[in-house]
């Protein structure tokens, strides 16, 4: 009979990779200090992004508290996330 034990090392390992392997998420919240100019120029700046894409994000940021404005490399998330926090929005990076 073979009692052998579930390799634990290798079995967190996989995970951890599953973990980075999958895309990371910026995060934008809704806030009742800024206008919708404020964060429509802010999502531009952050994303690159044309007018009418940052002006959807902030109408579902509105409407349902938060939106997804990235979904790729971590790095580039939290690039995205820091300039979206240099006029004090809140975010937030998923991984």
């Amino acid at each position: 009979m073979d009692t052998a034990q579930p390799n634990v090392l290798t079995d967190v390992e996989n995970e951890e990779e599953i973990k980075t392997s999958e895309p990371a998420k910026a995060v934008l919240f809704n806030d009742e200090v800024h206008t919708f100019d404020e964060v429509i120029s802010q999502i531009i700046k952050a994303l690159k992004c044309d007018r009418t894409k940052a002006e959807s994000l902030t109408w579902e940021v509105h409407n349902l508290g938060r939106a997804i404005v990235y979904t790729g490399d971590l790095a580039r998330c939290l690039e995205i996330t820091h300039v979206l926090e240099e006029i004090q929005l809140m975010t937030q990076v998923e991984i």
